[in-house]
């Protein structure tokens, strides 16, 4: 038995993913347009790439893919970039952030054990030669992370604290104010 199953890994996603929408929801719509160097997502985009990434992983583990070496990722990834790419407004990608997140969070709640333990064969490039599927969609976490934090650099370059660090501060004050 392990500790940390399909449920525990939803309500895990399910904290990153509200994150992830309150930056979306402080971030003027005038700013979605913004990037923070040349070449660089613009932050609609980053956004619109959080929210289509877990389609790979559903992909490989819906389709019970055995061998990475079998997925055809330049189509995959090409259909998501294609995606990221459409227009879309700030309620647009708020509304695309909630709905595949949720729909991430129902597949990973209803995953069995075997199902998560289960190796998958990888790339021949000195990692790893199998990973769990718990370990590859454990990956959509870190990967939004990853980009929530470029978010976060975003919103400070745009002048805003972002929330998770004013709840800090307000944390650090209460504490200060209740020891005097």
């Amino acid at each position: 038995m392990t500790y940390y199953g399909g449920r525990e890994m939803a309500a895990s996603f399910r904290t990153v993913r509200s994150n992830t929408l309150k930056i979306a929801e402080e971030i003027p719509e005038e700013s979605y347009g913004f990037t923070p160097a040349g070449g660089a997502r613009t932050v609609a985009q980053t956004l619109a790439h959080i929210a289509a990434l877990p389609r790979v992983q559903l992909h490989i583990q819906q389709n019970r893919i055995a061998d990475i070496a079998s997925v055809n990722f330049p189509a995959l990834i090409g259909e998501l970039r294609a995606d990221e790419a459409q227009p879309r407004g700030k309620a647009e990608i708020i509304e695309m952030l909630t709905k595949e997140g949720q729909a991430f969070e129902s597949y990973l709640e209803a995953l069995p054990e075997s199902f998560l333990a289960e190796p998958v064969k990888m790339f021949p490039d000195g990692g790893p030669a199998t990973k769990s599927r718990l370990e590859m969609l454990l990956g959509v976490k870190e990967h939004e992370m990853h980009h929530r934090a470029q978010l976060m650099t975003a919103q400070r370059i745009l002048g805003m604290t972002p929330h998770l660090t004013r709840a800090r501060q307000e944390q650090m004050a209460a504490a200060a104010q209740a020891q005097r």
